[in-house]
């Protein structure tokens, strides 16, 4: 039997992630095409315009300037000794309209640029091949995933990245957080309801297309990228019984069953026996081609990328709803709690760990982790975020004991290292970098970069793989 492991693994992948829609800005720059995180106002949240409205204003179309600055961004992740930056591959730029013939050069050439900037800095790129960034036309002309043909369009585009870019990338991300489907249809696929849907069988059915799309690209990248991994990206902050009545507790292990079987499927290559009784009780009839369930079985994820931020509790029979941060219930009267209710639980973290790799046993890389914060610089312009300091020390030393219990982690990705538009709000104020960037929330500001205390402290840690906590 090997010796247990205490320490952080040598190869062990520190750095931090954001997204295309919530930095890059550019929105219609160098032959981008619209995609669905362009009509957001108010974040993904909220309601959705199909028309841009010359009158709002949209916190994406510029939001931090990545696009402009990635440089100058890179090198301050560089100082903070970065091993790998996780960012997405933004599908409009590299087909405007999702369904065109040939792929726009300038949106190519800017990811090449991009990556080879990141390898200057000795970083590894860890890349979405979607994250919330649906080309719009594809929802207009064809109704999203739905539709079966938009597989044929996002493995067209998966070829031609995976071709340009097969020795730059080596760590790949199908969908971002698949299973905000059931929450989120909009972001997570760019589904929006007709009147007299049924919304569950939307859900599914396009969910099914995309498992299918799913398992082909992993199929895609082994075969044009042999040297590469790519993995299934979920949403898997926790939740807990609100009490030890049988009746919480069994709920709430069906409500948790609702985001694994998105795992189950990508991972196990199979759907899970309970989905028969969730489909039968919503009226749901999954459409399936022959092989189908052959395809599923055969591409399975090479491990598993999750996001966690915090844990909720659940009462038998109460409403309970979801949003970027997971589901959210009935506070925990033990937990400390964001001015945006997210409740702060490292042991959640390793209890999600544990029960995640006892389910699959493939390694787990935790992808998105943070602590969004009212960030108020002082007189010198200085943010003394202790409290982001303490959150990290915190799950990180919870990833340290879930190591210590056998689990598998491939690495850890702080989200938001710099201040970028958040998803769910559209705010700036919500505020997770370690990098303060000068921006409010009606897009007034200079853009301008500055450390916070944060910084130093995080460049510490990844210097010490993990030992200077």
């Amino acid at each position: 039997m090997q010796k247990m492991r205490t320490e952080f693994p040598q190869n062990f992948l520190w750095g931090g992630a954001i997204a295309a829609n919530q930095a890059e800005g550019a929105y219609i720059e160098d032959g981008k095409g619209l995609d669905v995180s362009a009509g957001f106002a108010h974040g993904i949240k909220n309601k959705h315009d199909v028309t841009i409205d010359p009158k709002k204003f949209y916190p994406t179309h510029e939001a931090i300037d990545f696009y402009h600055t990635y440089k100058e961004d890179l090198a301050l992740m560089q100082q903070m000794n970065f091993k790998v930056f996780r960012t997405s591959i933004n599908w409009s730029r590299i087909y405007p309209n999702g369904d065109d013939v040939q792929p726009n050069e300038a949106g190519l050439q800017f990811y090449d640029d991009l990556f080879d900037e990141m390898h200057r800095c000795g970083m590894e790129p860890l890349i979405t091949l979607s994250h919330y960034e649906m080309p719009l036309n594809l929802v207009e002309k064809y109704g999203s995933w739905r539709n079966r043909k938009i597989i044929d369009f996002f493995l067209q585009y998966c070829t031609t990245v995976f071709q340009r870019y097969q020795g730059k990338v080596k760590y790949w991300l199908t969908f971002n957080e698949l299973n905000n489907m059931r929450r989120m249809p909009g972001a997570a696929g760019g589904i929006f309801f007709k009147k007299g849907e049924n919304k569950q069988q939307v859900i599914y059915q396009a969910s099914h297309h995309m498992f299918i799309a799913n398992s082909l690209a992993i199929k895609l990248c082994h075969e044009l990228c042999p040297a590469a991994k790519i993995g299934c990206m979920l949403s898997l902050s926790n939740i807990y019984p609100n009490t030890c009545n049988p009746k919480d507790v069994f709920e709430t292990m069906d409500l948790r069953r609702q985001s694994l079987l998105f795992g189950d499927v990508m991972i196990r290559g199979t759907y899970p026996k309970y989905m028969e009784r969730i489909w039968d009780e919503a009226g749901v009839e999954i459409q399936m081609q022959p092989g189908d369930e052959d395809i599923l079985q055969a591409y399975t994820a090479d491990y598993l990328g999750f996001s966690y931020y915090r844990t909720s509790t659940h009462e038998y029979g109460k409403p309970f709803y979801g949003d970027t941060g997971g589901d959210q219930g009935t506070p925990n009267p033990y937990l400390e709690t964001t001015p945006w209710g997210w409740q702060i639980d490292p042991l959640g973290l390793r209890f999600t760990l544990n029960e995640l790799y006892d389910r699959y046993q493939i390694p787990l890389f935790i992808v998105e982790n943070g602590l969004g914060q009212i960030d108020i610089p002082d007189k010198d312009g200085i943010v003394h975020d202790t409290y982001r300091i303490d959150y990290i020390k915190q799950h990180v030393q919870a990833i340290k004991e879930a190591i210590k219990d056998g689990v598998d982690i491939m690495g850890y990705t702080y989200w938001g290292p710099i201040d970028i538009v958040s998803a769910g709000t559209g705010e700036m104020q919500k505020r997770y970098g370690f990098i303060y960037v000068d921006r409010d929330n009606e897009g007034n500001g200079t853009l301008k970069r500055s450390k916070k205390d944060s910084f130093n402290w995080y460049a510490q840690l990844i210097a010490s793989n993990g030992k200077n906590l």
